[in-house]
């Protein structure tokens, strides 16, 4: 009792993911039917590992077809039960960003880390144990400006100040061999 760290330190840390390329296969256009939304090879067993290893996984995700008017939310809703049931349950939270600057200005929407504040506020968490993982640089200065390392993973030009991986699983490898 004599530490206020430790009452909150099993849960203190999160993943913030993001969704297209990370998660589920990119397919070059909007992915918000469950039929084309193909979960990657390792997500699952990426997910149990951090999840075992005390993180909270949450994802962060921008839709911007909602405001073109594309889908609906509660088509990213049924992609998102459809991530949930194949990985076991274990997002803790789904944050999707439903603005597109075209139509309207938005602070969930990555660059922006409205998104990631909200999940660091809802938890508890301390961002200098947290990580974002993402495909885009527009992941990595989410999590920068939230105080969070990240980590850009996909056929990526080389960015000496960014940390890189293949895929979920070498991303994984990485953050559970840092700590």
């Amino acid at each position: 009792m004599n530490n206020p760290q430790t009452e909150h330190s099993s849960h203190a840390k999160a993943i913030f993911l993001d969704r297209d390329g990370v998660l589920n296969k990119e397919i070059g256009e909007y992915v918000w039917r469950p039929a084309d939304f193909e979960i990657l090879e390792g997500v699952p067993a990426s997910l149990a590992r951090l999840k075992a290893a005390g993180y909270y996984l949450i994802v962060v995700t921008n839709q911007a077809g909602i405001a073109k008017g594309l889908y609906t939310a509660a088509e990213v809703k049924a992609c998102h039960a459809k991530l949930q049931a194949a990985c076991g349950d274990a997002l803790d939270a789904l944050y999707f960003a439903p603005g597109h600057p075209s139509v309207s200005e938005s602070l969930l929407r990555k660059p922006d880390s409205l998104m990631i504040e909200k999940g660091i506020a809802r938890f508890q968490l301390d961002p200098a144990q947290c990580w974002i993982i993402g495909d885009r640089l527009r992941d990595m200065e989410a999590g920068a400006r939230a105080g969070v390392r990240g980590i850009l993973i996909g056929d990526t030009t080389i960015h000496p100040n960014l940390m890189q991986a293949n895929d979920l699983v070498g991303a994984t490898d990485l953050i559970l061999g840092n700590n």
